[in-house]
């Protein structure tokens, strides 16, 4: 059994309104240090396979048929860790 952590963000080229809000609330917060905001999802995955291969293969497989559109974001594995 195995624990994928997953990242998906949207392309650079992808408008995010969702950062754009939350930069403004930030900079009505006081926090003018702050550029700029992208919101992403973070994806934590059980995966019951014997090897850690098996495990990174079955995380790229489900994040490309469902947990990322690959038309609007990317997608990053973060990590694999036996459990």
């Amino acid at each position: 059994m195995f624990n994928v952590r997953i990242s998906v963000t949207l392309l650079p080229s992808i408008l995010d309104p969702k950062g754009k809000a939350s930069l403004g609330a930030l900079k009505n917060l006081g926090f003018d240090s702050v550029e700029s905001v992208r919101i992403g999802k973070l994806i934590d995955l059980e995966i019951n396979v014997s090897t850690e291969q098996e495990a990174k293969e079955a995380a790229e497989h489900a994040t490309r048929k469902l947990l990322a559109n690959e038309v609007m974001e990317d997608f990053e594995i973060l990590s694999i860790e036996e459990k």
